[in-house]
């Protein structure tokens, strides 16, 4: 992926060195990651957290304390600053395609904050851990990382690559694009009374569509600045592939429920975001009228 020297983004707020956040700190509030039940499954496999209670803090219904101890601040080391300029930069050239693309619609973009963290941070949302992997809080409209999950994805997921931890920023960069269009608050509000059933159903075409507008970025992104080599669009793609429900459930070890998944199986992860790449419209994202997903 071609990227160095291209712009840095100056709306990065860096906290990996501020300790793991406040003790105590409530758990919930309805961030919106890569995973729910998925990144609960990671949890599991990869950090020894118990998944169904990261499960639980994802969706809001958590009431877990979580006691953090003050850490002296750390070399970061040459690997983990490179992984920051990339995600600096991946979120400026965010900035840029869907600050053009706001403006064709006659819209203004409001930028998102990235926070970078190490083990826990404080949200609007809860208390933010490592274990749940990157995401985005829709009442503060930040997104959140701990560059530790690069390496998970890497290492134990089997998904290496630049343009595939471009994906993960673009994915909940897309999550901040459905909140400014007020889709995010449509589909709380049909989930609230909801059957647990169809409330995943919807959790799904909601992650799908964050897939789709990452394709969407990806597509103007190398139309602009020609930013894919070789092999980095395979890459993204089996990122996609990778942290599928169904996939994520056989790591586990677990029976495939379809009934369960929050964000969709491999297949439809890796067709939505090839759909937004190769179309880079947004009307073509519309994960809520398509039948079959």
């Amino acid at each position: 992926m071609r990227w160095d020297g291209n712009r840095e983004s100056d709306n990065v707020e860096d906290r990996r060195d501020e300790g793991g956040g406040s003790p105590g700190f409530r758990l919930g509030g309805g961030g919106i990651g890569l995973g729910t039940i998925a990144i609960g499954l990671v949890a599991w496999l990869v950090f020894g957290a118990n998944p169904l209670q990261v499960i639980s803090a994802l969706s809001g219904g958590g009431h877990q304390q979580v006691q953090t101890q003050p850490q002296q601040p750390r070399v970061h080391s040459a690997e983990e600053e490179r992984e920051a300029k990339l995600v600096r930069v991946v979120l400026a050239d965010t900035e840029d395609v869907w600050g053009q693309i706001f403006q064709q619609r006659g819209a203004s973009y409001q930028r998102p904050k990235l926070v970078l963290f190490s083990n826990s941070t404080p949200t609007a949302c809860g208390q933010g851990q490592s274990a749940m992997g990157p995401f985005y809080c829709p009442a503060d409209r930040k997104v959140y990382i701990d560059l530790a999950f690069y390496r998970t994805l890497n290492q134990q997921l089997g998904a290496p690559g630049e343009f595939a931890e471009a994906y993960v920023i673009a994915h909940e960069v897309g999550h901040h694009v459905q909140n400014l269009l007020g889709i995010s608050a449509k589909v709380d509000a049909a989930r609230r009374g909801a059957s647990e059933r169809k409330a995943n159903a919807l959790s799904v075409r909601l992650e799908l569509q964050a897939d789709c507008f990452a394709g969407v970025w990806g597509n103007h992104a190398d139309k602009a600045r020609h930013i894919l080599e070789g092999g980095d669009l395979e890459s993204a793609l089996n990122a996609a592939s990778k942290i599928g429900d169904d996939t994520l459930q056989r790591s586990a070890g677990q029976a495939v429920v379809p009934d369960s998944f929050t964000h969709g199986s491999s297949e439809q992860r890796v067709r939505w975001f090839r759909r937004g790449f190769d179309g880079g419209d947004i009307a073509q994202c519309d994960t809520f009228s398509a039948n079959p997903l």
